[in-house]
C-alpha cells in the first residue's frame, strides 16, 4: 500500500458542491492526495424556493455559479451559505467534474450517500476493465448540509489515514472498517471494484 500521503483518494457526492468539496479540502490539507467529483446528471443547487433549484452543467465553473448566485439574491444566497460554500470551492478547483467522465485511476473512493455509491458502482461496471487494478469503494453517509458536510469531511478524513497506514489494505480492509464502524457508530457499504 502506498504511503499515506502517496494514496489516491476521491471523494463523491451528487453534485461535487458540499460533502466532496468539505471532504476534498480537508483531506487536502492534510496532505492527501485527494479529488472530488459528483455523480448526478447536473449540478443542483437549493433555490428560493424548494420547487425551483438552480441547475448548472458539470462544465460551469465555481465563479460562474457564484456570480449568478450574486446576480440572482445576494442576500438570500449569503444567508443560506451557498455563496460561502463557492467561494471555498473555487479556492480548491475551477469546476465541479462528474465522475462518470474521469479517466483517472485510485485506491480508495468515497461516496457520500447510497445513491451515488450505485451510482459509482454502475459506472465503474461499465468500463471496459484495462488493467485490472483493484479500487475500494466505500461508502458514509452523510446529510447534505454545512453542519454534516464538515462532521462528514473528519470521519472520512479519519478513515482514509487509518486505511492509508495499513501495511496490507486489501487483506486488513475488513476489519478496519468494522472498527471504523463500531468506534464511530456509522454504517459503512464496501465493494471492491476494478479499472
Amino acid at each position: 500500500m502506498p504511503a499515506p500521503n502517496s494514496i489516491s483518494v476521491a471523494v463523491i457526492c451528487s453534485s461535487n458542491m458540499n460533502r466532496s468539496m468539505e471532504a476534498h479540502a480537508f483531506l487536502s490539507k492534510k496532505g492527501f492526495n485527494v479529488k472530488s467529483f459528483g455523480t448526478g446528471d447536473k449540478v443542483k443547487l437549493p433555490g428560493t424556493a424548494p420547487d425551483r433549484p438552480n441547475i448548472y452543467d458539470f462544465g460551469t465553473s465555481y465563479d460562474e455559479i457564484y456570480n449568478d448566485l450574486l446576480m440572482k439574491d445576494k442576500q438570500y444566497y449569503t444567508q443560506n451559505g451557498l455563496l460561502h460554500m463557492l467561494d471555498r470551492n473555487r479556492r480548491i478547483k475551477p469546476r465541479p467534474e462528474r465522475f462518470q467522465l474521469s479517466k483517472d485511476k485510485f485506491d480508495i473512493l468515497i461516496s457520500c450517500e447510497e445513491r451515488v455509491y450505485d451510482q459509482v458502482i454502475e459506472c465503474m461496471e461499465s468500463k471496459i476493465k484495462e488493467d485490472n487494478q483493484p479500487v475500494h469503494l466505500i461508502n458514509i453517509d452523510i446529510q447534505d448540509n454545512h453542519e454534516e458536510a464538515t462532521v462528514g469531511s473528519f470521519l472520512i478524513c479519519e478513515l482514509v489515514t487509518v486505511l492509508a497506514n495499513s501495511e496490507d489494505l486489501d487483506n486488513d480492509i475488513d476489519e478496519l472498517l468494522h472498527e471504523f464502524e463500531a468506534k464511530f457508530a456509522r454504517t459503512i457499504l464496501h465493494t471492491v471494484l476494478f479499472y
